[in-house]
């Protein structure tokens, strides 16, 4: 009688972990959703963000009055930013220790690091 109820219970166990698990495996639906008419200036708001992230500035290539316009970035970091080129990925800034983690957090979506670029603008 015991090994039945221990069988029982390990098919209990196994099912609950079954059922937690493919619950929390779930992700939010990525289609897009039917947006009411009051949120139009939503829309125009979030149309002027795609724009700025299409302008991203490369900081392998962007000269020291660029990267002064970022948030955070003064004459100093954009100096050491310039003088560490060039960077295999944007987060080597905090990587290396050119910019606190703080500041990074502020301009990381506004910034790119691409790759080859440091070499075309040093010739120039």
């Amino acid at each position: 009688m015991s090994q039945k109820l221990a069988a029982r219970l390990l098919v209990l166990f196994v099912t609950v972990c079954l059922v937690t698990g493919s619950a929390f495996a779930q992700t939010k639906g990525t289609g897009k959703k039917a947006t009411p008419p009051a949120a139009s200036a939503k829309s125009e708001k979030s149309a002027t963000k795609a724009e700025k992230k299409s302008e991203l500035i490369d900081i392998n290539s962007a000269s020291k009055k660029e990267l002064m316009t970022l948030s955070g970035i003064g004459d100093a970091y954009a100096q050491k930013i310039v003088d560490n080129r060039p960077y295999r990925g944007k987060n080597d800034l905090v990587r290396k220790n050119i910019i606190p983690q703080a500041t990074y957090d502020k301009i990381s979506d506004q910034i790119i690091a691409r790759q080859g670029t440091a070499a075309a603008a040093k010739k120039k």
